[in-house]
């Protein structure tokens, strides 16, 4: 892989350069940016929201290591397309009262499920979201959020939740990006 001093603008007609490993060095949803570290080094890349929203999110967690594709511009190096986003180290070490003693089989047996955000406040680090066909709020916490590398959600934001039956009611225990969950990976093959 070249270092990214030597990544050139890619056109239609070029082959698609590799893609890169790195670090989430700090994302601000409100600002619309944030920048990655690369593993390999060179100047931090620019990773702007709509970048992220072709992935299928709309934040990401500092911290939280991704595989992109990225571009040299004018204006320095900016991701072009997030591949693959998994948590921060570390990240499943917090646990929430709710979850703590639920045998983590249980929780992966859930079934992934559509949902919208009703809404999420980061400051209080919790909101609710909708499961499709139902009304009942799910409880999200900014900490299964991280869990899952992301940081803050927009909403009518879609998911898919692991809903489980917490202390004080519906919770979510793992969340996802709704593309990321229902995207088949590259190169694999469509029936």
């Amino acid at each position: 892989m070249e270092n990214l001093t030597n990544v050139e603008v890619v056109t239609e007609s070029e082959s698609v350069p590799e893609p890169i490993m790195g670090i989430v060095k700090w994302f601000d949803p409100l600002k619309g940016f944030g920048f990655v570290v690369a593993d390999q080094g060179g100047p931090d890349i620019l990773l702007h929201v709509n970048v992220l929203r072709n992935f299928g999110q709309s934040s990401v967690a500092d911290g939280a290591r991704l595989e992109l594709f990225a571009q040299r511009t004018e204006r320095g190096v900016q991701a072009t397309e997030v591949v693959s986003i998994q948590p921060p180290d570390g990240a499943h070490a917090t646990s929430l009262a709710d979850i703590v003693g639920l045998d983590p089989e249980v929780v992966a047996r859930a079934p992934m499920e559509p949902a919208r955000v009703k809404w999420f406040d980061k400051a209080k680090g919790f909101g609710f979201a909708n499961v499709f066909g139902r009304r009942d709020d799910v409880f999200l916490h900014v900490e299964v959020l991280r869990q899952s590398g992301l940081s803050d959600l927009q909403p009518g934001e879609a998911l898919a939740m692991r809903v489980i039956e917490g202390k004080r009611g519906k919770m979510a225990a793992e969340v996802q990006a709704w593309e990321s969950v229902n995207t088949p990976p590259k190169g694999s093959v469509q029936d």
